[in-house]
């Protein structure tokens, strides 16, 4: 009872005693000291479980991370792989109005990160070409045959059908969104049409499709649709913080209190085709138009800009600001390259008469006394008008007297704040702006000029002038030599000195944009790529998408942590088991050296209280005094 003895058989046999009352105090602690050093050793544990967690957390973010990172350095031009089961497809039918196109869009599953949108580009086969279908002439040709609208369109998606999975058809949403060839039609007959549409292609098609996926888009809508493509495609709605990108301070739409922030500067987009010219671009600063005094004065021009601005979340959360965008668009009909030119010959040819009838004159009646227009190359002879009232031309080459006989075209007023045909248009910050030139704005430039690209007003006001002074015979040589872009033809020469002037007009005299402006780029494809508006439209219309990934995530996650949970109690748990019991263990055995220690005292003490009494009862008698 008064020795401790402890052996080891291992590593070697050895054997040692202890007396407890060598004992050093410290082994034989209280009952508050047993108390302390387990709570200490329970803390020491769960620090241990927190690290090793924590640690698991985060290497499997900076994991994921880097895969996403990785993933999105794969080129666009890749093959796209039917065979990945996490892959969701999009169509769009582009309903326009020579033709319809269908086009098939790919999107891995959502990253679970609310900041970022869904990661669209458009699928490619085997041979790395877009999947897109294109079929003539467009669905308004029908408007009296409405029956045959959902016969019309099955080729489109019948092509769709046999590029896409077929367990991923239910899944897939299919959109029919219809421009300007329905758009000209009466309200009874794009209703019959849609109706047919909505009626017969759920029947033959197993796509997700609602009565909401076929409408017919306003020109603003279009307009939105092609501005949210190219800006998607530049990267300018990833906000991740860039030291290279330009920001620029936004006052969100909606928001009460005026909630600002800064994010990266989107470009604009300026597009110009052969019927008519679009302006899209981000307004950062919320608009006012007058003071509460004029505000009857200013409410017709207020309720115009409404209709211009668009105002719409990109984000799958409607709570959050950081995707809000406020954009705005204005198509003008007639102020394409061709229209314009029509509209000026037309004129030309009344004015011509007029002075013909008063002055008793036959200008341009016949090649011999022919009209001098300075927007043809120089001795370039031209016919136009109708058959009965036919005007002969012929160019001179003047590119700035050209420039000024097209100013009264753009019908502009002296209100500052319009453009083109006195319509409204917010203030750009030119300083801290970009924008884009596409169709008409980039042929102007590259097809005969060959300085598409970066536009320098200078520069390209001297090739135009110069362009427009050679003599015709001359730019027929250079064309026959092939010294031209490989897709002008004849036509383009023919008329490149009145678009380039026509160009030149609507970008600083319409929408008043400074001559010394450096911050325009023409362009045909952006990345390689030509970018469709049908690409803003799926992006804008599945934004809500990434919810159900996340739900979808959220799921497996749980089920994930609970195996990791269970797996990390088979390792990290044991380990943790195996250290408490060494600290019980411990404990226990110093319970029983204080145990022991306490049973060494009451014995030592009762020997010597009996040894006591022994000797005082045979000790001599004591007197007693009383």
């Amino acid at each position: 009872m008064g020795r401790i003895s402890i052996s080891c058989l291992f590593p070697a046999s050895w054997h040692f005693s202890l007396s407890p009352v060598v004992l050093p105090r410290f082994l034989l602690p209280s009952f508050r000291q047993l108390l302390l050093l387990g709570l200490l050793a329970g803390v020491m544990g769960l620090l241990y479980l927190l690290l090793v967690t924590e640690k698991g957390q985060y290497s499997w973010l900076r994991e994921d991370r880097h895969i996403h990172t990785r993933l999105g350095r794969v080129p666009d031009m890749e093959a796209t792989d039917t065979n990945n089961p996490n892959l969701n497809y999009g169509l769009v039918v582009d309903c326009g109005s020579s033709g319809s196109r269908v086009f098939v869009y790919t999107w891995p599953r959502h990253n679970g990160n609310l900041h970022e949108l869904l990661d669209i580009k458009q699928m490619r086969d085997k041979h790395r070409k877009p999947v897109v279908m294109k079929i003539k002439p467009g669905i308004s040709d029908y408007a009296s045959t409405p029956e045959k609208a959902s016969d019309y369109i099955s080729p489109l998606l019948s092509f769709a059908a046999q590029h896409i999975p077929k367990n991923k058809h239910q899944e897939t949403p299919l959109y029919i969104l219809c421009t300007a060839g329905m758009r000209v039609l009466p309200e009874s007959q794009q209703e019959a049409l849609l109706e047919d549409l909505r009626t017969d292609i759920p029947v033959n098609f197993n796509f997700l499709f609602s009565d909401s996926h076929v409408e017919v888009i306003s020109g603003k809508q279009e307009g939105v649709y092609a501005w949210i493509g190219i800006n998607f495609v530049l990267g300018r709605f990833n906000h991740v913080e860039d030291e290279h990108e330009a920001v620029v301070e936004v006052q969100v739409p909606g928001s009460d209190q005026q909630e600002t922030l800064v994010r990266k500067r989107t470009a604009g987009v300026l597009d110009m085709g052969g019927v008519s010219t679009q302006i899209a671009y981000e307004v950062p600063k919320t608009v006012s138009f007058a003071s509460p005094q004029q505000s009857v004065q200013y409410k017709p021009m207020e309720e115009i800009a409404k209709n211009l601005l668009a105002e719409f979340n990109l984000g799958c959360d409607a709570h959050r600001t950081e995707h809000v965008y406020r954009v705005y668009v204005s198509t003008f009909l007639g102020f394409g390259g061709n229209a314009a030119r029509r509209r000026y010959e037309e004129n030309l040819i009344s004015t011509r008469q007029i002075q013909n009838k008063l002055l008793g004159q036959h200008q341009g009646e016949g090649a011999d006394s022919p009209i001098l227009d300075p927007c043809l190359p120089a001795d370039l002879q031209d016919e136009v008008g109708p058959q009965d009232q036919r005007v002969h031309l012929r160019g001179t080459g003047d590119f700035d007297r050209c420039r000024l006989l097209l100013q009264p075209f753009l019908n502009r007023t002296n209100d500052t704040s319009t453009s083109l045909n006195g319509v409204y248009q917010p203030p750009i910050d030119f300083p801290n702006s970009q924008f884009y030139g596409f169709s008409e704005f980039y042929y102007c430039t590259e097809d005969v000029l060959r300085m598409g690209g970066d536009y320098n007003s200078t520069k390209y006001s001297n090739a135009a002038k110069s362009y427009c002074a050679t003599q015709w015979k001359t730019l027929k040589e250079r064309f026959d030599r092939g010294l031209y872009a490989s897709h002008a033809d004849q036509h383009r020469l023919k008329y490149q000195c009145f678009k380039s002037a026509w160009m030149y007009e609507v970008l600083h005299s319409g929408f008043a944009f400074p001559a010394a402006y450096d911050n325009l780029r023409t362009a045909l494809l952006v990345y390689d790529k030509e970018v469709q508006w049908t690409l803003g439209a799926i992006l804008y219309r599945t934004r809500f998408l990434p919810l159900r990934d996340i739900q979808q995530e959220s799921l497996k996650a749980s089920h994930s942590r609970w195996h990791h949970s269970f797996s990390f109690m088979n390792n990290h748990y044991l380990f943790l088991a195996c250290f408490l019991v060494v600290v019980l263990s411990i404990l226990l055995y110093l319970l029983r050296l204080r145990r022991i220690h306490n049973r060494s005292t009451l014995h030592r003490g009762a020997s010597a209280s009996v040894q006591w009494l022994e000797e005082g009862l045979g000790s001599p008698d004591l007197p007693v005094t009383l």
